[in-house]
């Protein structure tokens, strides 16, 4: 009998070990396979080549909310995006000095760091720069959410920054001619310009107090997320700014993903099928003992 049960012992023991095998490998719905092929093909993207989303990993300790030119950024995946002259309002504009933008982000749990990056010849004073999103569930024209043919328009929430002023400010537009800034202000941002480039980080906690007017960011899950930026050089003989107000380079809506922290529970499943083949091993030839011995 002992042999017999000798024999059965590892092969209960292997039958756990595969039953556990399966829960590990968890069904993944269709809509997390398309996501996650989204999120690895815009990682593989080149910084030359165009993307279609941003993906933010998760860091741990500090985040780089005050330095585009920290080193912890070579860690993050960038992604480019063709800009083109915004012509959905008057006064348009035909040719824009920036033609494609570098993106990349990063998250900490709490909050959420985007840094653009983009050639510009000269630093000036009206220099600027904007990252837009949808709030809520309704869909938003990517220009101020402007109502368009089938898209009935929704507000959006705009994070912007200008050289002169150094700092972030919050918005919000629902169509042309509506931008407003917000009462509160929860977005910071900071630019730097070297060698011909600028590096603008912008900084807001994942979630606010104020769904209503700002983006609620949560991991895992895709938001749209589209760019602007100005040109503020001066025309030598009009004095007039070469980008500004509506004339400026703009982006399609894209797609932007805080990943998610790493999901452990596969191990912790796994420590407890390994405890209870053990146990029942255990258990099992201390049985077969008493019953030789009686």
């Amino acid at each position: 009998m002992i042999r017999g049960l000798s024999r059965i012992v590892p092969n209960v023991v292997a039958g756990i070990w595969l039953a556990m095998g399966l829960l590990l490998v968890q069904p993944v719905s269709a809509e997390e396979k398309a996501a996650e092929k989204t999120v690895e093909k815009a990682k593989a993207e080149d910084a030359t080549a165009a993307s279609s989303a941003v993906s933010a990993p998760l860091v741990k300790g500090t985040l780089p909310a005050d330095d585009p030119i920290a080193a912890v950024w070579n860690t993050a995946p960038p992604a480019t995006f063709p800009m083109s002259p915004q012509v959905h309002w008057p006064v348009r504009i035909l040719e824009v000095t920036v033609k494609d933008l570098i993106v990349r982000a990063l998250h900490d749990g709490t909050n959420i760091a985007i840094l653009l990056e983009y050639a510009d010849p000269t630093e000036d004073p009206d220099d600027a720069a904007a990252v837009q999103f949808m709030v809520g569930d309704k869909k938003a024209h990517f220009a101020h959410g402007q109502p368009m043919l089938q898209v009935e328009g929704g507000p959006v929430n705009i994070w912007y920054w200008k050289n002169k002023t150094g700092k972030g400010v919050d918005m919000n537009a629902m169509g042309f001619g509506t931008l407003k800034v917000q009462e509160h202000q929860d977005v910071n941002a900071k630019g730097v310009y070297s060698n011909g480039r600028w590096k603008v980080v912008f900084t807001r906690p994942l979630a606010t107090e104020h769904p209503e007017e700002d983006t609620q960011i949560a991991t895992a899950g895709f938001i749209n997320i589209a760019f602007a930026v100005w040109d503020g050089k001066k025309d030598p003989n009009s004095g007039e700014l070469k980008e500004k107000g509506s004339q400026k380079a703009v982006s399609s809506w894209w797609y932007f993903r805080a990943e998610a922290p790493p999901d452990y529970s596969g191990y912790y499943y796994a420590a407890i099928a390994v405890g209870l083949a053990v146990g029942f091993q255990f258990v099992l030839i201390r049985k077969l003992k008493k019953g030789n011995s009686a």
